[in-house]
């Protein structure tokens, strides 16, 4: 394209013709977007590039280099795991000195861990009673369903049965008359 970016914001020399310069500066406007993303671009790579050199250079480049390099990693690593193990060490040891040193330090430590005991204990017992009370009301819930369906069942088999009991009674009368009939019309005609 024809069309350059104007970076240092100083006007083009010569004047073009109005059409020209319409899309002339249509292409100016487009083309500053793309140099600013490709100018962002340039500067991130060149960073990049900086920072991976500046990397390359920490490297050894020979081999005599590189074998000192993995000698003194040998050396230094398990060095500064002991030196912060130490640390580590003197501080729990300074951290329990400070605390247990005076005889006030260490009633005032033991209360600590018997308030500590009491409000685990405390809330173990809130616990265990919150359980039982549940459990209690749960059972309390299951045995009154229970009673109240066994009485349900227990009022439908009453009525059952006196239904029952009825039917046979009016049955049992049925067949005693027809029974009593039979042996009256038989004795009629024996006789």
């Amino acid at each position: 394209m024809a069309t350059t970016s104007n970076p240092g914001g100083t006007k083009p020399a010569a004047k073009r013709t109005t059409t020209r310069k319409s899309t002339t500066g249509t292409a100016r406007k487009s083309t500053a977007g793309t140099t600013r993303r490709s100018t962002t671009r340039r500067s991130t790579a060149g960073s990049t590039r900086r920072t991976a050199s500046a990397t390359t250079q920490t490297t050894p480049r020979t081999p005599v280099e590189q074998a000192q390099q993995i000698a003194e990693r040998a050396v230094l690593v398990p060095v500064g795991a002991s030196l912060l193990a130490r640390d580590n060490l003197v501080s729990t040891v300074k951290g329990l000195t400070d605390k247990y040193s005076t005889r006030a330090g260490l009633e005032r430590e033991i209360k600590r861990y018997e308030r500590r005991g009491a409000t685990a204990r405390n809330r173990f017992e809130r616990q265990v009673r919150r359980t039982r009370a549940k459990f209690e009301r749960e059972l309390r819930q299951r045995r009154s369903s229970v009673e109240r369906s066994v009485k349900q069942n227990r009022r439908e088999f009453e009525r059952q049965v006196r239904s029952v009991r009825k039917d046979l009674e009016k049955q049992s009368g049925v067949v005693t008359a027809r029974v009593d009939k039979l042996v009256s019309d038989a004795q009629g005609l024996i006789s």
